[in-house]
């Protein structure tokens, strides 16, 4: 939705809440110490009450937004500007432009938003012809081992400087017209995964965890990739001079450069510990990209329906 529709639609805290409890009455309470799903609200402390213990649950319990004590507005507003935004806005911006004192809660939100879209992202795996490659994104000087200061610095597989991360896009031949130029393919989705390293047994693991079993696989023909065979119906290895990369796997590099330019260009520099967060926002908006007006909803019910505690521990 545009600017002026979420003023009009959210002009205080209490249209939020009345909003928030709407979309949890629909995806339904759950008692945390019997189970039960059938409460009373009780209107004057603005909480459920479980029909079968009388356990009390407040709005904000069992959400993403448990524990915080930000006004449901601050969540909204953030919400919004996620969502609305084809690229991303920064938690010191959204800092400044709500006013608030202390840049940690603020930052502590967006990262909360972040592991709920990533964590929505994960219920999928991508199928049909995937793309696979490599990325490096550069992270914070300050987060380079000491052991490693101290050596030349390299470019590319075994810089210090940045992390690595697995770029799956999934796409499909476009029959609907002869293309004489651009791409053979239609983008679908994408998935990008934060790796220790490129070794052969970790590569496979987050194809087998992220890509279908019946699906086939470009890539170079990296020695890590060799073995991929063994985790899909074909995988189609294909020596590629650094200078045509572009060529032979388009859509990978067309969405590393992407996100590259939206995490360089808004946040600047990134920690190496929340990388995962920021390239699951970006895929979770590519992957939406044709939601519309309806991407804030989703977005809403997905921290709804999401218990923050239960993907820190997933994380950890």
């Amino acid at each position: 939705m545009n600017l002026i529709k979420f003023i009009e639609s959210f002009p205080d805290e209490s249209s939020c809440r009345v909003k928030f409890k709407e979309f949890r009455d629909d995806q339904g309470v759950i008692c945390r110490k019997c189970g039960g799903t059938d409460h009373y609200w009780l209107q004057t402390i603005e909480q459920y009450q479980c029909k079968k213990c009388k356990t009390r649950t407040t709005l904000r319990s069992g959400t993403v937004m448990h524990a915080s004590n930000l006004p449901f507005r601050y969540w909204f507003i953030a919400i919004h500007l996620l969502t609305s935004t084809k690229k991303t806005f920064s938690a010191k911006e959204l800092q400044r432009q709500i006013g608030h004192k202390f840049y940690e809660p603020i930052w502590l939100m967006m990262q909360k938003l972040r592991l709920t879209m990533g964590s929505r992202d994960s219920r999928y795996k991508l199928d049909k012809i995937v793309e696979l490659d490599e990325g490096f994104f550069e992270i914070v000087d300050t987060e380079i081992e000491e052991n490693k200061k101290s050596e030349p610095r390299k470019r590319g597989r075994g810089s210090q400087k940045q992390r690595k991360v697995l770029v799956m896009a999934s796409t499909v031949y476009d029959f609907s017209k002869k293309k004489k130029y651009g791409k053979p393919t239609k983008f679908r989705y994408v998935k990008m995964i934060v790796v220790d390293d490129l070794k052969g047994h970790t590569v496979g693991e987050k194809v087998t965890e992220n890509i279908k079993y019946d699906s086939v696989i470009k890539t170079d023909n990296y020695t890590s990739y060799s073995r991929l065979k063994e985790r899909v119906w074909c995988h189609i290895p294909r020596k590629v001079n650094p200078k045509e990369a572009g060529k032979v796997l388009p859509w990978v590099h067309t969405m590393i450069a992407n996100a590259k330019r939206t995490l360089l260009g808004i946040h600047h520099m990134i920690s190496s510990k929340y990388a995962q967060n920021y390239l699951d926002e970006f895929c979770y908006k590519v992957n939406r990209r044709n939601y519309g007006d309806q991407l804030f909803d989703r977005l809403l019910i997905a921290c709804v329906t999401t218990n923050y505690q239960n993907i820190v521990k997933h994380y950890r």
